[in-house]
Formats: structure tokens, sequence, C-alpha cells
């Protein structure tokens, strides 16, 4: 902020000038400056053009602020813009950062339909997904830690290397997902459809297996930290042991 303060008069020219050299020509300009500079130092006029454009700039940050929420629900109405826009298309079409844009902001994904898209490496920590949609999506390399999956359709989804822990899969359906080296700690499996999945080096630590639906098919080959009982249950049910082809 500039502060006013009324100038000394300047000295007269004759005083100012001095003697006469090849430097009068920059020490006149110079001191019709100080003029001016003399005269605009005590104009309140100006004063108060200051103070108002200090005001101005308060209002513009009162304003900044108050506005803050329609901004960040015009910023969730395009997120969801994009996801719906690409809705059964392949590729991203921004839909990993508009996801977890929502996300950030802890917006329910409830019913989100992402089916088919290209997503490796969506981190979506602690999404509420119930009743979504990613059948066959690729997902490879994705977090969904701790994500509710209740009522989700997973059918033939890539979850390979996927982080799954403690991730609710009640009533969803994984028929055919690719699970194949994901981590599953923790995971509830309560009436999950499993049929043709590949569990293959899948780490299941702690998973709640129990009341898994049906797992008609699925492969548990080399399945790592399964809770004692899960194999032989598992087996017992139609899955199968089954190497991969290139072992």
């Amino acid at each position: 902020m500039i502060l006013h303060k009324p100038r000394e008069r300047p000295a007269p020219w004759k005083i100012r000038m001095g003697a006469a050299q090849w430097t009068t020509p920059f020490i006149a300009v110079e001191w019709m400056c100080e003029w001016v500079a003399f005269f605009l130092s005590n104009w309140s006029f100006l004063e108060v053009l200051e103070y108002l454009g200090s005001f101005s700039v308060l209002i513009a940050v009162i304003f900044y602020f108050s506005e803050s929420g329609d901004r960040i629900m015009q910023r969730h109405y395009q997120a969801w813009q994009v996801i719906n826009t690409a809705q059964g298309k392949g590729g991203s079409g921004g839909r990993i950062e508009a996801l977890q844009e929502l996300n950030a902001d802890r917006v329910p994904l409830v019913g989100v339909d992402v089916s088919s898209a290209f997503l490796q490496g969506l981190d979506l920590q602690g999404a509420n997904l119930m009743r979504s949609n990613f059948s066959a999506a690729d997902l490879r390399n994705s977090n969904f830690t701790a994500v509710d999956f209740t009522f989700s359709n997973l059918d033939s989804a890539n979850l390979r290397n996927a982080r799954l822990d403690r991730a609710k899969f009640a009533e969803a359906d994984l028929s055919n997902a690719d699970l194949t080296g994901a981590s599953l700690v923790g995971a509830d499996l309560s009436d999950t459809t499993l049929d043709n999945a590949d569990l293959t080096r899948a780490d299941l630590r702690s998973i709640a297996w129990q009341h898994v639906k049906s797992l008609q098919g699925a492969n548990i080959h080399e399945v790592q930290n399964a809770p004692a009982g899960f194999v032989a249950w598992a087996l017992s049910h139609g899955a199968m042991d089954t190497p991969e082809a290139n072992e």
C-alpha cells in the first residue's frame, strides 16, 4: 500500500540548476518531475482512489470465498459429464481423473458405469461404488482399498495386481474376473459370485469367505495366505487348481 506523504517544495530553478553545464536538460526534466510529484502528493483525491482500490480487493476476496461452493459444484458437474459422456466406450476419456477428483471430494460414486473402460492405475481408496458397473474394464494395478462394491458388476474385469484390501463385495458379481496377483487382504466376499474367476497367486489373507455364493470353475492356483480350510472347501465346490500355460 502506498502511503501518501506531502513532499517538500522543490528548490527554485536558479538554485537547482547551479552552474550551466551539459547536464542542464536532464536537471530540467528532473526538476519538472519534482514539481509534478509535489502537487500530486498534496492531492487528496489520489489517496481516496488508493483506498477505494484496496477496498475493491477486499470485496473480491470476500466474493471469491463466498462462491467457493458454487465452483466445487461446477467442478463436480463437469467430472460427471466426462464420465457419463464416455459411458460404454473404450479408452479412458478423462474418466480416471474425473473419478479420482470426485472421490477426493468424498462424492459417492454409487451406480457409476465405466464398463469396458481402460482405467489402469485408478486410485479410488475408500470409495462408495455400490451398484457400480466395472464389467470388462481394464483395472490392472488399481487401488480399491476399503472400497464398497456391494451389488456391483465386475464380470470379466481385469484386476491383475490390483489392491482390493478390505474391499466389500457383498452380492457382487466377479464372474470371469482376472484377479491374478491381486491383494484381497481382509476382503468381504459374502454372497459374492466368483464363477470362472482367476485367483492365481492372489493374496487371500483374512478374507471373509464362508458365505461365498459360488466359485464354480474359479482358478485358485498358488493362492497366497489362504485362510485355513478355504482351499479344500473351494475345490469341493467347483474351483480348480490350474497352472498358467507358461509354467
